[in-house]
C-alpha cells in the first residue's frame, strides 16, 4: 500500500467535517463538536493563516482516510503537539499507525527542525498509549480528571519524542516513510 499525507484543502472539509463528528473518532478526542461547513470554512481560514499550524489528510493508496497535524509549534522553545485519526475503518493498521507516526517525527525533527514533539491521549486509550511507547515515546505524566465529557472526567496521558531520542532509536524502527506534502 502507497501511504501519502498532502496538505488540508478547502474541498476536504466536508469531509473532515463528517469524521470529525463521527462516534468512532470523538470517542477520544476532546470534544464532541457539532460542526458546520460555514465553521469548518472560518477553521480553514485561520489554519491557512496561521504558521503554527499543519494539517495534512491522510491517503493510502490515493483514498482520502484522516488527519494528521502538528499544533502550538513553538519556534521559541523549539517544541509542537501532535495528533491524528484514521477515521476509514477499512484504511486503518497498525503498519500505517506507525509509519504515520515515525514519518511524522522525521518531519518534525529533521525537516522543520524541532526539538520535542508532545502528543496527548485519553488515559483508557490503551493501545494508542502502547503504540506510542513502541514507537519509542516517553510519558512524562498523567493529567488527572483533565477532560470532562458526556458528564466524565477523563485522564490523560502525555507522551513525548524528543529528537535526540529519535536519531538515535529511528535505525531500530522498520516502517514505510510517508512523505509529508510541505
Amino acid at each position: 500500500m502507497n501511504y501519502y499525507c498532502r496538505k488540508l484543502r478547502s474541498n476536504d472539509l466536508e469531509n473532515v467535517m463528517r469524521w470529525r463528528m463521527s462516534e468512532d473518532v470523538t470517542k477520544f478526542m476532546n470534544t464532541d463538536p457539532i460542526l458546520t461547513i460555514e465553521g469548518q470554512k472560518s477553521w480553514y481560514d485561520k489554519l491557512t493563516s496561521n504558521n503554527e499550524f499543519y494539517y495534512w489528510i491522510i491517503e493510502v493508496d490515493c483514498n482520502s482516510c484522516g488527519v494528521i497535524n502538528l499544533a502550538d509549534i513553538d519556534k521559541k522553545n523549539n517544541r509542537c503537539t501532535w495528533g491524528y485519526y484514521i477515521a476509514e475503518k477499512k484504511w486503518r493498521s497498525f503498519d500505517l499507525a506507525i509509519s504515520l507516526e515515525m514519518s511524522l517525527y522525521d518531519f518534525v525533527f529533521d525537516k522543520i527542525g524541532l526539538n520535542k514533539a508532545v502528543g496527548e491521549s485519553f488515559y483508557i486509550n490503551k493501545p494508542a498509549i502502547k503504540m506510542h511507547e513502541m514507537c519509542g515515546c516517553e510519558t512524562e505524566g498523567i493529567l488527572k480528571q483533565h477532560i470532562y465529557k458526556n458528564n466524565k472526567y477523563y485522564d490523560i496521558c502525555i507522551q513525548s519524542m524528543i529528537a535526540e531520542n529519535w536519531r538515535n532509536i529511528r535505525k531500530e524502527f522498520e516502517y514505510q516513510h510517508i512523505n509529508f506534502e510541505d
